[in-house]
Formats: C-alpha cells, structure tokens, sequence
C-alpha cells in the first residue's frame, strides 16, 4: 500500500519562514527592507514557538496513554523542528554579521561594539546608563540554587560568568541582568566618531560595558545573552477537538502556569553556565533554543533608518477608487454595479467611508459587522459608535478567540457596548472568521436594499496598507440575501431556515462545497474536457482536502497553487500530483487573499474566501467563500492571478524538498508580481476615471 506524501505542517512553515529570511539574503531589496524582513523572520519564529513548538513540548509532557490516539510522534517533530531552526539562526547571524552589516558600513551606518568605542562614545553611554537604565536592569547573584530568579517572559537578561576577587580558588560565581529593552530603544544613536557617520550602538552592549559597575567584587569573565519564554496557555483547541482536546488539557492540569519552558541563549555560552541555568529553570534539552549573540530580533522593525530613503523600497502609494471615495452618495454607486477593492494597491478608504456614510445617512436603519482584527485607532469602530448616536441598529460580532488580539478584540466589544451597539462574542467551541458587514437602507420608493462588502482581509486601517486582500462591494440579492442568513445565525444561533446556494459557509456547506467543486472538474477530466484549478491561499494542510487534489491530478486536472505559508501538499510525485504544480510568493507585502478558479468546462467560476483549507477552517470556523459574479471583476480577478502564476523575480517554487528555489523561465521580460499588480490596478483606475470623466461630460 503506497503511502499517500504529505509534509509536517510545522516542518512546511519553517520552510515559509525561510522564503522570508531569503528577502534578507536578496541583494536587489532596498537594505533597511532586508533589515526589516529579519525582523518579520524573528517575530514569526516567536510566534510559532509560543504556540506551535508550545503545542509539541506540552505534548511531550502528556502521558503515553494520552498520546495514544496522535497519528505522530511529538518527540521527533520537535527534533526535526529544533534541527531546522537551529540551522536557520546559524544562517540568520552570518546573514547579519557578513551581510547586512557591511552593507551598512557601506551606507555610513556603524553598529558600534563596545570594544569600538571611542572616550567620548564611552562617556556617552555611561550617561546614559546612569540616567536612563540604572533603575531597570534589576542584578542578581546567584548564590547556589537558593535564589531562583523570576526572569520575566521574553524579556532579555544577561547571564554572567564571574570570579570572586577575594576567593582563593577560580570557582565560578552566575548572576543576571536585565535589559531593559522594554522600555527603553534597543538601538541607541551615539555621537559619530567621524563626520558624515552614523553610529549605533544596541542597548544590550551598553549594559555589558557597565556590568563591573553593578558587581564591584568580581571579575566579568563573560557575560551571554538569553530569553526566557513562558508558555502560560495552550494553543490546541485548533488541531484538537473532542475526547483528544480534553485528555491533553486534563493531562497538563497540574502544571505550573507560566512554566519556564524555553530558554534562548548565545550559542557560545560557557557549558557550566548553560547547564546551571537548566538546574536552576528546570528545563529540558528540548526546551534549548541556541542563537547568536542578540536575541529579540524582532526589534529590528525599529532599527534607526535616519531619514535614508533610497535604502527603502520605492513608494507604492495605494490607489483611490475614485467612483466611491469621491462620490456624493456610495450607496448609488454601489447599486449600479458590483465594486472590487484590491489592497494595498487600492485606498482602504473607500471601506471606511461605506461604514461612515452608513452611520450619517438618514435612510440606513441597520448595520451589521464581523470584527476578528481591529486597528488600535479605528475609524470604522468610530463610525459604529455614530451610527447609534443617529438612530440605527448596530450589531458586531467580536471575535476575542483571535489569537493574541484576544484583550484587544474584549476592549473593543465593551467600547462599542458602552456606545450602544449590540456586541455578540465568540461561540463555544468555535472561531467566526468570516469577513462580513452588511448595510441595510431604504430606497426611495420606500423598499429596503442590503448593501454588503465581503472580502477576504479584516476590518483593519492597518493591516490593509500591508496585506494582499480582495474584497467586494455589491447589492446583488444572491449574494447579500445568504450574507444576512449568516449575521441571522450569529445573532440568534437559530439555524438558517434555507440552504446556502452561493456562498460556502463554514460549518454549514463550505468543505462539502469545495469537495464537489472539484469532484466536477474530475468528472471533466473524464470526460475528456478541459480541466483546471487554480487555488490561492495562505495554508493547505487538511489531509482530506489534499487527498481530493491528488485524486483530481491523477484524473487529469492539471491544477496551479499559489500558497503563502503552510503546503503540505507535495507536487510533482509521479503518478499522484503529476498535474500539480505550487509556488509561493513572498514580497514586500503580505499576500493574504484566497482566491478558487475552477474551469467548469468553459464557464470559469472564481470565488474568494476567507478560509485556508485547514482543519480549522473548515472544521471548526465559520467561514465565508462567495463567487465573483461580476464578469468585469472576474476578469480582474484573473488577471491578477496570471501576474502571480507568472512571476519569475518573487516566486518560488515549493516541492517536497523544500528548497525554495527561485522561479526562473525563459522570459526575457522580468515580472515581479506585486509591483505588476500596483500597475495593472494604476492603468484600471484611470481607465476607470476616464469613463467617469465622459459620463458627466454626458
């Protein structure tokens, strides 16, 4: 029986994170966006060793019976895992020591050690210490294992390596140090040694230069960086359901919350002092992360750019869509035709001023909203909190399981309480994902209309400058009839009184719909008709959605991936996804948009969707899919994923190998997908202003 190839989930995101620690690697990136993509590669790390590697250990300390009913064994996951990320931080410190910083120096930018520094530098951060970090940085002494320090999660320490002055013997004393780069910037701008200099120094050397200052009695042999990380909750509720979920919380009942269960270090620590911090911690082999000298990376999203521009990418600056944004009354706009907004090349304002001109206009009695990420500022919240003050019904569905918005998203639903609107919460045992609001108003000749903008990004000012996402404004009734059928669901919990035709919806029909979707193309096949695919998503993991595709390859579908993130698919394999060809694509934005072609013999449909085909999607959220009904808006849409399925500047290719490498053809024209893209909309546009132009000269 042959053995159906699939790849770790975890094991294919740290391949993804490697298409990101690449941006740093390519020359022809504007430097301080190289600087920055090792700060997207450190902060991702974080995050999937909070919740992902978290998972793993706490699997690892479940009980064999527990464990029982896992088709894998977490123990060699998490080798793998811990083999690919150790690899992956030896890249990151070359990267940067033989990198990015002589590209630096190069630009006149110094990152300055402390062995480097010249009187007046050394004055200066002496100043600084005393003023400025003195009170933070919290020296303690071990004295055996009587004091146990509490190191606070992910905050930086230095671990020091001492000798008594006054003892006789060359026994070793350990202490820490915090530093305090939670309140204060990590890169410090010094005064230049030269003119036309620019030097940095980061913060943790300069509480390396004044540990003697803090430990009068001892000689500093060495002093090495390291983080501590707690993994106070746990993240399983995604992958796990049922009697599995339960036997694994119950199993890890007894343990401490807030467990020390991570420690990252410089890979050149003194052996006695690594293995004294495991003693002291408590912690396991599996619980080391080495790394080079610095850690918390991430900090480099705000690492000193001096006002450089050339070393940044060239502006983008997102489009208007003038037919909406400039119009008297949007909601004319709207009922004459389906809108396709494309972020971030389009303007987000366009989003805002649909909720804005709902919350002012006299004739709109109800608003309605999916919330899963919310901007810390957010004028579509503001214009909720209006609308209530002018008389509508405002209702918003919270999500606070999104997770690490959750304190956020609880904030946000008592602000809009307080402010009067109608704040639903999460739903037991399930995440609303959806990406929904719908508007109802009252039409002239006295009828209510349904104005809907679905799409496949959040609610979020911020988020929309940096994130691929496509979504649509429209009043046609197929469409905004099943919209409000789900608002119905999640406001009342009663189920939808009539199937949903159009849209997938998740835990109602949105995996049976796919599945027959591409069970129609099989068919085709079979038939001898052309068919395709072509699926654009963030993340492809369910086994069963997978086995479909393969099935479909070896029935003849010929079918293009374009995945972000997680593909645990394998292309390519003789007599199983022969017909399946995937690429990724990471740029200087975020590509966050879902997109499903299906060749329906000649009468091509596209959908876009909120859902990734995990387990979680489409098992456990309500999701949305909805078709591009709108031909010119299909076309669009289309033309867009062409650019992408042709790049060969961004694109790499996935395969069972991992290796990420680059998508070159014969082409001689070099298309980079998210730069063709701005100026395929740019031309759509003023096309687009063009014939507004004509029609009031009419």
């Amino acid at each position: 029986m042959s053995v159906t190839p699939l790849i770790h989930r975890d094991v294919s995101w740290l391949s993804f994170n490697y298409r990101v620690l690449q941006e740093s690697m390519d020359a022809s990136v504007p430097l301080l966006e190289r600087v920055k993509f090792l700060a997207i590669y450190s902060s991702n790390l974080d995050e999937f060793f909070r919740v992902r590697v978290a998972n793993h250990r706490s699997l690892i300390r479940a009980s064999k019976k527990t464990r029982k009913d896992l088709n894998f064994e977490p123990e060699e996951v998490l080798t793998e895992i811990l083999s690919i990320v150790n690899s992956q931080q030896e890249l990151f410190s070359d990267i940067f020591e033989n990198q990015i910083i002589p590209q630096l120096k190069r630009n006149k930018i110094n990152i300055v050690k402390r062995t480097e520094l010249t009187p007046e530098q050394i004055e200066y951060i002496e100043h600084y210490f005393n003023d400025h970090m003195l009170p933070f940085v919290q020296p303690v002494l071990m004295v055996g294992k009587k004091i146990k320090p509490f190191l606070n999660n992910a905050a930086l320490y230095l671990a020091l390596y001492l000798i008594d002055k006054e003892a006789n013997d060359e026994k070793p004393d350990f202490g820490f140090v915090k530093i305090p780069s939670d309140h204060l910037p990590r890169f410090i701008v010094l005064p230049p040694k030269k003119e036309g200099q620019r030097d940095i120094i980061i913060i943790d050397d300069i509480v390396r230069h004044s540990i003697a200052l803090l430990f009068p009695g001892f000689h500093v042999k060495d002093t090495y960086s390291i983080k501590l990380t707690r993994d106070a909750e746990l993240y399983i509720d995604d992958e796990y359901s049922g009697d599995l979920l339960d036997k694994i919380k119950k199993s890890l009942i007894k343990r401490n919350i807030g467990t020390a269960s991570r420690l990252v270090y410089d890979r050149t620590i003194n052996p006695d002092l690594l293995k004294f911090i495991m003693d002291v911690f408590e912690l396991e082999e599996f619980d080391l992360s080495p790394e080079g000298r610095y850690h918390n990376n991430s900090d480099f999203f705000k690492f000193p750019d001096f006002n450089l521009q050339h070393l940044k990418n060239v502006p983008l600056p997102p489009l208007p869509i003038r037919i909406l944004e400039e119009s008297e009354d949007i909601f004319k706009e709207i009922i004459k035709k389906d809108h396709f907004i494309h972020l971030p090349y389009h303007s987000y304002e366009s989003v805002i001023k649909f909720f804005e001109s709902a919350a002012v206009d006299v004739n709109v009695t109800h608003i309605k909203i999916i919330q899963y990420r919310v901007a810390s500022i957010s004028r579509i919240m503001k214009a909720l909190k209006l609308a209530v003050k002018n008389g509508k019904q405002v209702s918003a569905f919270v999500e606070i399981k999104a997770r690490f918005d959750e304190e956020a998203n609880l904030k946000w639903g008592e602000e809009l309480e307080s402010a009067g609107v109608n704040v639903r919460y999460s739903l037991p045992g399930y995440k609303v994902h959806s990406k929904l609001a719908l508007v109802r108003r009252i039409e002239s000749a006295g009828s209510p209309m349904l104005y809907c903008y679905m799409g496949t990004g959040n609610f979020h000012e911020d988020t929309a400058k940096i994130y691929c996402d496509m979504g649509i404004f429209t009043t046609d009734q197929r469409l905004t009839s099943e919209a409000a059928r789900i608002f119905s669901y999640l406001e009342t919990k009663q189920l939808p009184n009539k199937p949903f035709e159009q849209m997938g919806v998740g835990l109602f029909n949105l995996k049976p719909k796919l599945l027959a979707l591409i069970d129609r193309e099989i068919e085709n096949a079979q038939k001898k008709v052309n068919a395709y695919m072509i699926l654009k998503m963030n993340s492809l993991q369910d086994e069963e959605m997978i086995n479909k595709l393969y099935e479909a390859s070896q029935a003849g579908v010929k079918i293009q991936l374009i995945i972000r993130g997680i593909c645990c698919l394998v292309p390519n394999v003789e007599n199983i996804s022969e017909n399946i060809s995937s690429i990724s694509i990471v740029d200087r934005f975020l590509e966050h948009a879902r997109v499903f072609v299906f060749g329906n013999g000649g009468k091509e449909e596209i959908y876009l969707s909120s859902a990734d085909w995990m387990v979680r999607n489409l098992h456990y959220r309500i999701e949305t899919m909805f078709p591009i009904l709108d031909l010119n808006i299909k076309n669009m849409v289309r033309t867009c994923l062409n650019i992408q399925l042709n790049d060969n500047i961004k694109a790499r290719i996935l395969d069972g190998e991992l290796t990420n490498e680059y998508k070159r053809n014969t082409s001689d024209l070099s298309i980079r997908s998210q730069v063709e893209t701005y100026y395929y909309t740019k031309r759509m546009e003023e096309k687009a202003n063009q014939d507004l132009l004509k029609e009031k000269e009419k």
